[in-house]
């Protein structure tokens, strides 16, 4: 049996790497899917696909459009969900994607650092399991698989 698993969290720094390594080493049967990597193309792909937009404001109503396409899709195919609130970025679409995936009826393993507690208390209860670490992540990924 192989899981999709969609990683959803901020697009700044390569944690998503970190989860995929070492799920490896693991050997977990995982695929990964989420939100586009590249934060300039995320920005830019409305333009990119529908012109040259008048203002900026329309600019971003046009990247999230497809964005927000991209995030169904995926999610909608994914078998669970990892959302991870990081400690430095701005956690928005994190909380959006663990909603969403909630809303879905997704298995969901929120990540979060313990000051982040109180402000995700609420979305912590909504989520089959919380943790702090990736590491604690990837081992109720890897529960999953035990026999015995």
């Amino acid at each position: 049996m192989e899981l999709v698993v969609y990683l959803a969290g901020e697009i700044h720094s390569p944690w998503r790497n970190e989860v995929k390594e070492k799920a490896k080493a693991l050997k977990l049967p995982l695929t990964f899917v989420g939100p586009m990597e590249n934060h300039d193309r995320s920005d830019h792909i409305g333009e990119e696909i529908l012109g040259e937009q008048p203002n900026a404001i329309l600019k971003d109503e046009a990247a999230s459009k497809i964005n927000n396409l991209r995030t169904q899709v995926l999610m909608k195919k994914a078998d669970l969900v990892i959302a991870l609130f990081g400690e430095k970025y701005k956690q928005w679409n994190t909380a959006m994607d663990a909603s969403a995936a909630i809303t879905l009826g997704k298995p969901l393993v929120l990540v979060r650092p313990a000051q982040h507690h109180h402000a995700l208390k609420e979305l912590s209860e909504k989520a089959n399991v919380t943790v702090e670490t990736i590491n604690q992540a990837l081992k109720v990924l890897s529960y999953i698989f035990e026999t015995e």
